[in-house]
Protein backbone atom coordinates (compact mmCIF):
# COMPACT_ATOMS: atom_id res chain seq x y z
CA UNK A 1 0.00 0.00 0.00
CA UNK A 2 1.64 3.34 -0.83
CA UNK A 3 1.08 6.48 0.91
CA UNK A 4 1.28 8.60 -2.47
CA UNK A 5 -1.36 11.14 -2.46
CA UNK A 6 -0.62 11.97 -6.49
CA UNK A 7 0.25 9.95 -9.95
CA UNK A 8 4.00 9.41 -9.85
CA UNK A 9 3.21 8.18 -13.59
CA UNK A 10 1.97 12.06 -14.68
CA UNK A 11 5.00 13.94 -16.58
CA UNK A 12 5.53 17.58 -18.06
CA UNK A 13 7.90 19.36 -19.42
CA UNK A 14 6.80 22.75 -17.68
CA UNK A 15 9.91 23.17 -15.32
CA UNK A 16 12.95 21.27 -13.83
CA UNK A 17 11.00 22.25 -10.75
CA UNK A 18 8.54 19.97 -11.02
CA UNK A 19 10.76 16.72 -11.07
CA UNK A 20 11.13 15.07 -7.73
CA UNK A 21 14.02 14.40 -5.94
CA UNK A 22 17.07 12.07 -6.94
CA UNK A 23 17.47 9.57 -4.99
CA UNK A 24 20.98 9.60 -4.52
CA UNK A 25 19.84 13.21 -2.67
CA UNK A 26 16.93 10.80 -0.66
CA UNK A 27 19.43 8.79 0.74
CA UNK A 28 22.34 11.55 1.41
CA UNK A 29 19.12 13.02 3.70
CA UNK A 30 18.62 9.69 5.51
CA UNK A 31 22.59 9.17 6.01
CA UNK A 32 22.52 13.08 7.66
CA UNK A 33 19.58 11.92 9.99
CA UNK A 34 20.01 10.78 13.12
CA UNK A 35 21.35 11.80 16.32
CA UNK A 36 22.58 15.50 17.54
CA UNK A 37 24.81 18.01 15.08
CA UNK A 38 25.66 21.39 16.27
CA UNK A 39 23.10 23.98 14.42
CA UNK A 40 23.53 26.66 12.52
CA UNK A 41 26.07 25.75 10.06
CA UNK A 42 28.65 24.29 12.55
CA UNK A 43 27.94 20.66 11.57
CA UNK A 44 30.08 17.93 9.98
CA UNK A 45 28.27 18.47 6.75
CA UNK A 46 28.51 21.99 6.24
CA UNK A 47 32.18 21.63 7.05
CA UNK A 48 32.80 18.93 4.49
CA UNK A 49 30.67 21.28 1.48
CA UNK A 50 32.82 23.80 2.18
CA UNK A 51 35.82 21.39 1.96
CA UNK A 52 34.33 20.68 -1.54
CA UNK A 53 33.05 24.07 -3.04
CA UNK A 54 36.72 24.99 -2.29
CA UNK A 55 37.66 22.19 -4.39
CA UNK A 56 35.70 23.23 -7.23
CA UNK A 57 36.35 27.29 -6.93
CA UNK A 58 39.19 27.49 -5.40
CA UNK A 59 40.50 27.99 -1.59
CA UNK A 60 39.42 31.05 -1.16
CA UNK A 61 35.44 30.15 -1.92
CA UNK A 62 33.13 30.06 0.50
CA UNK A 63 29.46 28.86 0.92
CA UNK A 64 26.67 30.14 2.31
CA UNK A 65 23.45 27.73 2.39
CA UNK A 66 20.36 29.37 1.69
CA UNK A 67 16.24 28.23 1.23
CA UNK A 68 15.79 29.35 -2.25
CA UNK A 69 17.06 30.37 -5.44
CA UNK A 70 15.48 34.10 -5.12
CA UNK A 71 17.12 34.23 -1.25
CA UNK A 72 20.46 33.63 -2.93
CA UNK A 73 20.83 35.87 -5.72
CA UNK A 74 18.52 39.10 -3.59
CA UNK A 75 21.39 38.14 -0.59
CA UNK A 76 24.04 37.63 -2.93
CA UNK A 77 23.62 41.08 -4.55
CA UNK A 78 23.00 42.94 -1.56
CA UNK A 79 26.77 42.11 -0.32
CA UNK A 80 27.97 43.51 -3.36
CA UNK A 81 25.70 47.06 -3.11
CA UNK A 82 25.67 50.19 -0.64
CA UNK A 83 22.52 51.21 -0.25
CA UNK A 84 22.35 53.38 -2.90
CA UNK A 85 23.80 50.77 -5.27
CA UNK A 86 21.80 49.61 -8.46
CA UNK A 87 22.33 46.31 -10.54
CA UNK A 88 22.38 45.88 -14.34
CA UNK A 89 20.91 43.08 -15.44
CA UNK A 90 19.36 42.01 -18.69
CA UNK A 91 15.53 42.79 -19.07
CA UNK A 92 14.53 38.53 -18.94
CA UNK A 93 16.89 37.98 -16.16
CA UNK A 94 14.67 36.07 -13.39
CA UNK A 95 15.78 38.76 -10.78
CA UNK A 96 14.06 41.36 -13.10
CA UNK A 97 10.62 39.07 -14.67
CA UNK A 98 10.34 36.41 -11.95
CA UNK A 99 11.25 37.54 -8.31
CA UNK A 100 7.70 39.82 -7.60
CA UNK A 101 10.06 42.81 -6.82
CA UNK A 102 12.14 40.67 -4.16
CA UNK A 103 15.77 42.21 -5.33
CA UNK A 104 14.21 46.06 -4.84
CA UNK A 105 11.90 45.37 -2.00
CA UNK A 106 13.74 43.55 0.25
CA UNK A 107 17.25 43.52 -1.24
CA UNK A 108 16.83 47.57 -0.92
CA UNK A 109 18.61 47.78 -4.08
CA UNK A 110 17.51 49.45 -7.83
CA UNK A 111 17.39 47.33 -10.85
CA UNK A 112 18.84 48.44 -14.22
CA UNK A 113 17.56 45.86 -16.53
CA UNK A 114 18.53 46.74 -20.31
CA UNK A 115 17.05 44.72 -23.63
CA UNK A 116 19.12 41.51 -24.11
CA UNK A 117 17.15 39.38 -27.37
CA UNK A 118 18.94 36.39 -26.86
CA UNK A 119 19.38 36.43 -22.93
CA UNK A 120 23.02 37.90 -22.90
CA UNK A 121 24.78 40.94 -22.03
CA UNK A 122 27.81 42.60 -23.57
CA UNK A 123 29.82 45.31 -22.42
CA UNK A 124 27.54 47.39 -24.65
CA UNK A 125 24.77 46.30 -23.25
CA UNK A 126 25.64 47.06 -19.81
CA UNK A 127 27.23 50.35 -20.85
CA UNK A 128 23.66 51.61 -21.56
CA UNK A 129 22.96 51.90 -18.06
CA UNK A 130 26.40 52.31 -16.71
CA UNK A 131 26.64 55.53 -15.97
CA UNK A 132 26.05 58.47 -13.65
CA UNK A 133 28.47 57.90 -10.65
CA UNK A 134 29.14 60.41 -8.01
CA UNK A 135 25.25 61.86 -9.59
CA UNK A 136 23.01 61.81 -6.40
CA UNK A 137 19.86 62.06 -8.13
CA UNK A 138 20.71 58.15 -9.94
CA UNK A 139 20.78 54.58 -8.57
CA UNK A 140 24.54 53.87 -8.43
CA UNK A 141 25.58 50.60 -11.11
CA UNK A 142 27.77 49.29 -9.14
CA UNK A 143 26.79 45.36 -10.03
CA UNK A 144 26.35 43.45 -13.09
CA UNK A 145 24.09 40.41 -12.85
CA UNK A 146 23.75 37.50 -15.43
CA UNK A 147 22.54 34.38 -15.70
CA UNK A 148 24.31 31.18 -16.56
CA UNK A 149 22.45 29.28 -18.46
CA UNK A 150 19.83 32.34 -19.49
CA UNK A 151 16.20 32.74 -18.62
CA UNK A 152 16.35 31.93 -22.57
CA UNK A 153 18.17 28.71 -22.28
CA UNK A 154 21.05 30.13 -24.22
CA UNK A 155 25.12 29.80 -23.14
CA UNK A 156 27.66 32.60 -22.13
CA UNK A 157 31.04 31.45 -23.36
CA UNK A 158 33.90 31.92 -21.14
CA UNK A 159 35.20 34.21 -23.58
CA UNK A 160 31.97 36.09 -22.48
CA UNK A 161 31.83 35.86 -19.14
CA UNK A 162 35.55 37.44 -19.10
CA UNK A 163 34.75 40.10 -21.39
CA UNK A 164 31.69 41.27 -18.98
CA UNK A 165 33.83 40.74 -16.13
CA UNK A 166 36.75 42.73 -17.21
CA UNK A 167 34.99 45.41 -18.08
CA UNK A 168 32.81 45.28 -15.43
CA UNK A 169 35.23 45.57 -13.41
CA UNK A 170 37.09 48.76 -14.88
CA UNK A 171 34.14 50.51 -14.23
CA UNK A 172 34.04 49.59 -10.36
CA UNK A 173 31.11 47.49 -10.53
CA UNK A 174 31.29 43.87 -9.53
CA UNK A 175 29.61 40.23 -10.99
CA UNK A 176 26.97 38.22 -9.14
CA UNK A 177 26.45 34.67 -11.47
CA UNK A 178 22.83 33.58 -11.09
CA UNK A 179 23.30 29.93 -11.61
CA UNK A 180 19.94 28.21 -11.10
CA UNK A 181 21.06 25.90 -13.90
CA UNK A 182 24.99 26.57 -13.70
CA UNK A 183 25.41 22.33 -13.79
CA UNK A 184 23.61 22.36 -17.25
CA UNK A 185 25.49 25.32 -18.65
CA UNK A 186 28.93 23.58 -17.28
CA UNK A 187 28.03 20.29 -18.88
CA UNK A 188 27.01 21.96 -22.22
CA UNK A 189 30.14 23.87 -22.33
CA UNK A 190 32.50 20.99 -20.99
CA UNK A 191 33.78 22.55 -18.32
CA UNK A 192 34.55 22.79 -14.60
CA UNK A 193 32.68 25.02 -12.55
CA UNK A 194 35.24 26.80 -11.08
CA UNK A 195 36.34 27.61 -14.66
CA UNK A 196 33.48 28.99 -15.69
CA UNK A 197 33.30 31.31 -12.36
CA UNK A 198 36.25 31.91 -11.11
CA UNK A 199 38.60 31.64 -13.90
CA UNK A 200 36.55 34.37 -15.42
CA UNK A 201 36.70 36.82 -12.76
CA UNK A 202 32.84 36.38 -10.83
CA UNK A 203 32.62 37.53 -7.99
CA UNK A 204 29.90 36.00 -6.09
CA UNK A 205 27.97 33.04 -7.25
CA UNK A 206 24.59 31.41 -6.96
CA UNK A 207 24.99 27.76 -6.77
CA UNK A 208 21.45 26.19 -7.95
CA UNK A 209 20.46 22.71 -6.15
CA UNK A 210 16.64 22.55 -6.81
CA UNK A 211 16.27 22.30 -10.41
CA UNK A 212 18.96 19.20 -10.46
CA UNK A 213 17.57 17.26 -8.30
CA UNK A 214 17.40 18.62 -4.52
CA UNK A 215 14.62 18.60 -2.40
CA UNK A 216 14.94 22.00 -1.34
CA UNK A 217 18.16 24.80 -1.21
CA UNK A 218 20.25 27.16 -2.64
CA UNK A 219 24.44 27.97 -2.22
CA UNK A 220 25.80 31.49 -2.34
CA UNK A 221 29.14 31.08 -3.60
CA UNK A 222 31.19 34.18 -2.23
CA UNK A 223 34.33 34.20 -4.94
CA UNK A 224 35.95 37.46 -3.49
CA UNK A 225 36.74 38.89 0.07
CA UNK A 226 34.59 41.71 0.20
CA UNK A 227 31.05 39.55 -0.28
CA UNK A 228 32.35 37.19 2.46
CA UNK A 229 32.87 39.67 5.23
CA UNK A 230 29.34 40.90 4.81
CA UNK A 231 27.14 37.70 4.17
CA UNK A 232 27.33 36.52 7.53
CA UNK A 233 25.13 39.49 8.69
CA UNK A 234 22.76 39.39 5.93
CA UNK A 235 21.71 35.55 5.53
CA UNK A 236 20.70 35.88 8.92
CA UNK A 237 19.42 39.27 8.80
CA UNK A 238 17.23 38.06 5.81
CA UNK A 239 15.49 35.14 7.74
CA UNK A 240 17.74 32.44 5.55
CA UNK A 241 20.05 30.96 8.40
CA UNK A 242 19.16 27.48 9.26
CA UNK A 243 18.82 25.82 12.16
CA UNK A 244 19.06 22.39 10.88
CA UNK A 245 21.75 23.39 8.28
CA UNK A 246 23.04 19.84 8.00
CA UNK A 247 20.10 19.22 5.45
CA UNK A 248 20.42 21.48 3.16
CA UNK A 249 24.10 21.15 3.03
CA UNK A 250 23.66 17.40 2.67
CA UNK A 251 21.66 18.15 -0.53
CA UNK A 252 24.15 20.31 -1.87
CA UNK A 253 27.18 17.73 -1.23
CA UNK A 254 25.47 14.78 -2.57
CA UNK A 255 25.37 17.10 -5.51
CA UNK A 256 28.46 18.88 -5.24
CA UNK A 257 30.14 16.31 -3.65
CA UNK A 258 30.50 13.51 -6.17
CA UNK A 259 29.70 13.57 -10.02
CA UNK A 260 25.86 14.03 -9.44
CA UNK A 261 25.52 17.38 -10.42
CA UNK A 262 27.01 16.61 -14.13
CA UNK A 263 25.21 12.98 -14.93
CA UNK A 264 22.48 14.69 -13.61
CA UNK A 265 22.64 18.33 -16.24
CA UNK A 266 24.22 16.00 -18.63
CA UNK A 267 21.23 13.83 -19.00
CA UNK A 268 18.92 16.63 -18.73
CA UNK A 269 20.31 18.19 -21.47
CA UNK A 270 20.69 15.46 -23.97
CA UNK A 271 16.86 14.84 -23.60
CA UNK A 272 16.24 18.67 -24.35
CA UNK A 273 18.54 18.19 -27.61
CA UNK A 274 16.40 15.18 -28.23
CA UNK A 275 13.53 16.99 -28.02
CA UNK A 276 15.07 19.92 -30.04
CA UNK A 277 15.83 17.80 -33.11
CA UNK A 278 12.31 16.03 -33.42
CA UNK A 279 10.83 19.95 -32.82
CA UNK A 280 12.87 20.84 -36.19
CA UNK A 281 11.86 17.95 -38.06
CA UNK A 282 8.32 18.82 -37.43
CA UNK A 283 6.29 20.84 -39.65
CA UNK A 284 4.56 23.79 -38.33
CA UNK A 285 6.31 24.10 -35.08
CA UNK A 286 9.79 26.29 -35.18
CA UNK A 287 12.43 26.79 -32.72
CA UNK A 288 12.64 30.50 -31.09
CA UNK A 289 15.93 29.68 -29.71
CA UNK A 290 18.82 27.15 -29.92
CA UNK A 291 18.87 24.70 -27.48
CA UNK A 292 22.16 24.86 -25.54
CA UNK A 293 21.10 23.71 -22.24
CA UNK A 294 17.91 21.86 -20.75
CA UNK A 295 14.98 24.59 -22.35
CA UNK A 296 13.40 24.30 -25.77
CA UNK A 297 11.99 27.22 -26.94
CA UNK A 298 9.75 27.04 -29.99
CA UNK A 299 6.66 28.74 -31.48
CA UNK A 300 3.43 27.00 -32.53
CA UNK A 301 -0.51 28.04 -33.17
CA UNK A 302 -1.82 28.65 -29.55
CA UNK A 303 -4.80 26.74 -29.74
CA UNK A 304 -2.42 23.86 -30.40
CA UNK A 305 -0.54 24.59 -27.42
CA UNK A 306 -4.06 24.81 -25.37
CA UNK A 307 -5.03 21.45 -26.48
CA UNK A 308 -1.50 19.97 -25.97
CA UNK A 309 -1.41 21.33 -22.57
CA UNK A 310 -4.12 19.16 -21.18
CA UNK A 311 -2.36 16.06 -21.70
CA UNK A 312 1.50 17.71 -21.09
CA UNK A 313 1.96 20.45 -18.33
CA UNK A 314 4.01 23.40 -19.88
CA UNK A 315 4.29 27.31 -20.19
CA UNK A 316 3.54 29.76 -22.27
CA UNK A 317 6.49 32.07 -23.02
CA UNK A 318 5.26 34.68 -25.06
CA UNK A 319 1.57 33.67 -26.07
CA UNK A 320 1.39 37.40 -28.23
CA UNK A 321 3.84 35.55 -30.29
CA UNK A 322 2.69 32.14 -29.80
CA UNK A 323 6.33 30.67 -28.40
CA UNK A 324 5.93 28.06 -25.39
CA UNK A 325 8.77 26.37 -23.14
CA UNK A 326 9.80 22.64 -22.62
CA UNK A 327 12.14 22.15 -19.69
CA UNK A 328 13.77 19.04 -19.53
CA UNK A 329 15.06 17.40 -15.91
CA UNK A 330 17.26 14.77 -14.53
CA UNK A 331 14.32 12.49 -14.61
CA UNK A 332 13.27 12.70 -18.25
CA UNK A 333 13.17 9.90 -20.14
CA UNK A 334 13.52 9.48 -23.97
CA UNK A 335 10.36 7.64 -23.33
CA UNK A 336 8.65 10.54 -22.09
CA UNK A 337 10.05 12.42 -25.17
CA UNK A 338 8.62 10.50 -27.49
CA UNK A 339 5.23 10.37 -25.97
CA UNK A 340 5.33 14.21 -26.02
CA UNK A 341 6.43 14.97 -29.75
CA UNK A 342 3.85 11.83 -30.84
CA UNK A 343 1.08 14.30 -28.98
CA UNK A 344 2.08 17.03 -30.47
CA UNK A 345 2.03 16.07 -33.96
CA UNK A 346 -1.55 14.82 -33.23
CA UNK A 347 -2.43 17.92 -32.27
CA UNK A 348 -0.42 19.81 -35.13
CA UNK A 349 -2.59 17.70 -37.65
CA UNK A 350 -5.79 18.20 -35.74
CA UNK A 351 -5.53 21.79 -36.56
Amino acid sequence: MTSSIHDPSVRGFASDNYSGVHPEVLAALADANGGHQVAYGEDQYTQELERVIAGHFGDGATIFPVFNGTSANVIALQSLLPRWGAVVCAASAHINVDENGAPERVGGMKLLPVPAPDGKLTPELIDMEAWGWGDEHRAQPLAVSITQSTELGTLYTLKELRAITEHAHGLGMRVHMDGARISNAAASLGVGLGEMTTGTGIDILSLGGTKNGIMSGEGIVALSEGPAESMKYLRKMNMQLGSKMRFVSAQLLALYGTDLWLRSASHSNAMAAKLSTAVQETDGVDLVYPTQSNGVFASLPNAVADRLRERFRFYDWDRSAGEVRWMCSFDTTEEDVDSFIAALKQELAAQ
